[in-house]
């Protein structure tokens, strides 16, 4: 298994690996997936056989403030560290810059909290607004 940065050649790829791992109302296109990489300072990929069986992106200034977007390894290869080694890749060895996440699965906080993530009572948010056409605006 290789981890490493995603290559330009591979978007489309990790874009439809992401698709199957559940991430697919966040991907709407090639070409927002494209733009969505070209804004994001730090990407990684978990590669066995030449396909990518996990990935990760993180936005960061790199001094002090950093946020782990996405993590996702398939699903019969987890629990084998990978995961881990995504998350290390992206976030880099600086102990200065505070990282942040939003984990939102079930299974996601325990996992964070095993690289040292811990609940915050500091943090908010402001939600994106949802569309106006999407099941969830619709069922009230």
């Amino acid at each position: 298994m290789e981890i490493r940065d995603l290559l330009h050649s591979e978007i489309e790829i990790a874009r439809q690996f992401l698709c199957t791992q559940g991430w697919e109302h966040r991907l709407e296109s090639e070409a927002a997936f494209e733009r969505l990489i070209a804004n994001t300072q730090r990407t990684a990929v978990a590669v066995v056989d030449g396909k990518i069986i996990g990935f990760a992106r993180a936005i960061t200034d790199g001094i002090s403030n950093g946020y782990l977007s996405m993590v996702a390894v398939a699903h019969e290869f987890r629990r084998k560290g990978i995961g881990r080694a995504l998350v290390t890749h992206v976030m880099g060895d600086d102990q200065n810059i505070t990282w942040v996440l939003r984990a939102g699965r079930d299974e996601a906080s325990l996992f964070f909290s095993r690289l040292g993530f811990a609940a915050s009572s500091v943090a908010m948010e402001r939600l994106r607004r949802k569309p106006e056409n999407s099941l969830e605006s619709s069922s009230a």
